[in-house]
């Protein structure tokens, strides 16, 4: 049988550090679980600037295409703030992510045992946490036109135009929906139908999802504002939360947070079938480059390899895998390893970001 594709972009920063330690992973699942790929590597963001001169090059936006997933580190930093809008490192990522058309991003929000007592929130509040946020990711404010900044008189005037249609709404919310039932099969429909006309459109094709295709699911609809006070009012009130590309950029970071670090959260951006079944998809840890820290050894890969557990559930079918890979850095956090991002004091020292890929490998090989 052929072997699943996958396209690794190291991308900026951290990126190449805490990639090296998800491969450690990608390596020992093919050596013990017979679990292998055809993987291709190449450069996104600022380091395709510099080999290619633009940070997404044709030939990498075609290999995209190809694979059957994408596995991306992160983008950006500070060298290349003075390059033209068009050429800055983050162009790369939403190129791949508008020409897959990659409309559903998924974030979970889920708190491990171990690092319940590290949140800034009450532990009784946010242990056992478990969210999934879908996010539309290709539509809304970040891409209608009009859009620029224009001089009107003596003032200048920013214009982002939101804009929504009923199949761009309809399909999100499908996926919404489908995951869901693979949950606790409860879906908060989010938006700001109060003020905005297309927040309206969203609950009403929302509802109509719901209405004629999963009436089996239950559905509830919030405004954004309210669900942003109580995701740290009452977290685990929510099972899967459905909103738009603005407020979901904003209620996922929000989301992130109450389980303590950036540096433990993953996604997938998930599009339409190929022909062999399989979703477009792109899978990526939410944090950034984090250029402070870009080759000191001191970032956390959690984010990175938990990306790929669930590149492994949504993308290969290997459920069984992912299990075990998600359940091994539960042990590793439960034995108090821990990244400079999750010591509570100074008593305690932190592991490397290599320290942390082997005893994750460790983990795996004793389960």
């Amino acid at each position: 049988m052929t072997k699943p594709s996958l396209l690794v972009l190291p991308g900026d920063g951290i990126g190449p550090e805490i990639m090296a330690e998800t491969r450690k992973i990608i390596d020992w699942l093919a050596a013990n679980r017979g679990l292998e790929f055809d993987i291709y590597e190449d450069v996104i963001g600022g380091a395709a600037y510099d080999r290619y001169g633009t940070p997404c090059d044709d030939r990498t936006m075609a290999k995209a295409q190809e694979v059957d997933a994408v596995l991306l580190g992160a983008v950006g930093g500070p060298r290349y703030d003075g390059l033209d809008f068009s050429l800055k490192p983050e162009r790369g990522l939403l190129r791949l992510r508008k020409e897959m058309d990659l409309y559903a991003n998924l974030r979970p929000a889920q708190c491990f045992d171990a690092l319940k007592d590290f949140s800034s929130l009450k532990p009784e509040l946010i242990g056992g946490l478990d969210i999934m946020i879908v996010r539309e990711l290709t539509s809304g404010i970040y891409f209608g036109e009009p859009r620029g900044i224009s001089g009107e008189g003596d003032d200048r005037v920013g214009i982002n135009t939101q804009r929504y249609t009923t199949a761009e709404v309809r399909r999100v919310a499908r996926s919404a929906f489908e995951l869901a039932r693979r949950r606790g099969n409860r879906v908060c429909s989010v938006e700001k139908a109060n003020v905005m006309e297309s927040g309206i459109l969203w609950r009403e094709e929302v509802q109509h999802i719901h209405d004629t295709e999963y009436p089996d699911v239950e559905l509830s609809h919030m405004y954004a504002d309210n669900c942003a006070m109580q995701l740290v009012r009452t977290p685990k009130q929510f099972d899967v939360i459905l909103t738009d590309n603005l407020f979901g950029d904003l209620l996922s970071d929000c989301a992130a947070m109450l389980t303590g670090s950036l540096g433990m959260l993953p996604s997938a951006s998930l599009g339409a079938p190929m022909d062999n079944g399989r979703p477009k998809a792109m899978y990526e840890p939410v944090h950034g480059s984090a250029p402070d820290i870009a080759g000191q050894g001191k970032a956390n890969p959690i984010a990175c390899i938990l990306s790929f557990a669930m590149a492994l559930r949504y993308s290969f079918d290997e459920g069984d895998a992912a299990d075990l890979l998600e359940a091994a850095v539960e042990s590793v956090l439960a034995k108090g390893v821990r990244t400079g991002d999750l010591l509570q004091s100074d008593g305690q020292s932190p592991v490397s970001t290599a320290e942390m890929g082997d005893a994750i490998v460790a983990a795996l090989a004793a389960s």
